[in-house]
């Protein structure tokens, strides 16, 4: 595999970046980098360093870097047709449509609609459920991040990703299940998840009862990789119930095995959601994002629509063949496997290094939240960022979130093997120490 034009200086390239691209697009390390090639769980920058992927492209490339089959169907594809919009039958997009229809944990009958990101795929939902609903409210969850549009950002409940105020909708915000910083200052399991039955409370006193539908992660992504306790969701879909409000399941960072125990995130916590909105790894980088839910709220939009570029025939019949590919080769049992020996590594380090203040998540979605010191329970973005730079030096890449810029984001393609798991801990045992010792990356 080689890029298909030489390489461009990184130096050069950032400079030309902040001429023409906007302000507020982040970059990671103090000096950026470009990555021109990928071989499964293995990246190349433009200056021929190597590197070990446990983010994929921000929880993306599920199945690994350049994957034959998944190259030859685009490839394939892209020879007899590339694009038609959904004006016209497109059989690719039909049959993935089958598939996640019967693959969702979504009551049947079920319908799929097709875009092109994660960010629409939750607009879609909230049209759909407001639609249905004949209502604006939306509850949400605070830490919560679901996207750039103008509704995703309006449900997104972390004032770092929320651009503006403005917002189409009303939204209440409930307490977030996040039990190392619980709002409510007690402790799992004897608090009784009372985080869950503050929706009840913000249905009560924020609302006017008629809410379109609550959205929430099952595992709050760039909020920090923060796993709510196994009751909370069972809880919380008793109670929507009880009002009969839907409950949206934001599936783009958890879905298709990436929690190793179950193939969708809201499997993990048994809750049957009304809608589930997906994206990232569907592709396995290819721009695609989907709504699945009961066909009654599917078909609630009255309007006219079409899809340009959702459901494409190049796009879906990637996410085929990725489909595929998950499954032949047993990619959510690997996430299981390897991700528990991932898991009680990065443990150990929180049982040895002082900064480290909790370690969570599931299958291989990993987050380490690093604090000043265990007692206080600090955040400390500062060490996060020397974390992220100790490891880029050593060969290995992740990602950073939460609420406050500290927590380490692990999400490696599901082909990691038990090797590639363990020379990520050990790295990130030297890059840890190194931080905590005073940094070195400057």
């Amino acid at each position: 595999m080689t890029p298909s034009r030489e390489p461009i200086d990184p130096d050069e390239l950032l400079a030309r970046h902040r001429e023409v691209l906007p302000a507020w697009l982040a970059l990671y390390y103090e000096r950026p980098i470009e990555l021109v090639k990928g071989r499964g769980t293995t990246v190349w920058d433009s200056e021929g360093n190597e590197y070990l992927d446990l983010f994929g492209g921000i929880v993306t490339t599920i199945s690994g870097h350049a994957v034959d089959s998944l190259v030859g169907a685009l490839s394939e594809q892209a020879d007899r047709i590339a694009h038609t919009s959904t004006l016209y039958l497109i059989s690719s997009m039909v049959e993935l449509a089958e598939r996640l229809v019967a693959l969702s944990p979504v009551a049947k009958p079920a319908k799929a609609f097709f875009v092109g990101s994660g960010t629409e795929a939750v607009e879609a939902a909230l049209l759909m459920a407001t639609s249905a609903r004949r209502s604006n409210q939306v509850i949400a969850l605070r830490n919560s991040y679901h996207g750039r549009g103008f509704g995703a950002i309006a449900v997104t409940g972390n004032r770092a990703w929320s651009a503006t105020s403005l917002s189409p909708l009303s939204v209440s915000y409930a307490l977030a299940p996040y039990c190392y910083r619980c709002p409510l200052k007690l402790e799992y399991p004897g608090c009784g998840i009372a985080c869950a039955e503050d929706v009840r409370n913000v249905i009560e006193t924020t609302t006017s009862g008629d809410v379109a539908a609550m959205i929430a992660e099952p595992i709050q992504g760039v909020g920090g990789f923060v796993a709510p306790p196994r009751e909370y969701f069972a809880k919380v879909k008793s109670i929507l119930d009880e009002y009969s409000i839907p409950l949206i399941i934001d599936e783009v960072q958890t879905g298709f095995g990436r929690t190793g125990e179950a193939f969708w995130g809201a499997d993990l916590y048994g809750v049957t959601p009304d809608l589930i909105t997906c994206a990232k790894g569907l592709g396995n980088g290819m721009a695609i994002g989907a709504v699945v839910g009961r066909a009654e709220l599917v078909d609630a939009v009255s309007a006219n629509s079409i899809s340009t570029f959702g459901g494409n025939p190049i796009a879906t019949t990637v996410a085929l063949a990725n489909l595929d590919y998950l499954e032949s080769e047993g990619l959510q049992a690997n996430a299981e496997r390897v991700g528990k020996l991932l898991l009680e590594g990065l443990d150990d380090l929180r049982e040895r290094h002082e900064i480290v203040g909790d370690v969570r998540g599931a299958g291989l979605m990993i987050g380490v939240e690093l604090v000043t010191d265990k007692a206080s329970r600090t955040p400390h973005p500062a060490a996060a960022a020397e974390v992220m730079e100790a490891c880029r030096r050593r060969g290995v890449l992740i990602g950073k979130g939460g609420l406050y810029g500290s927590v380490l984001r692990l999400s490696p393609p599901l082909v990691l093997t038990e090797d590639e798991a363990r020379r990520g801990i050990e790295v990130l045992d030297e890059a840890v120490a190194e931080a905590a010792a005073g940094g070195g990356s400057r």
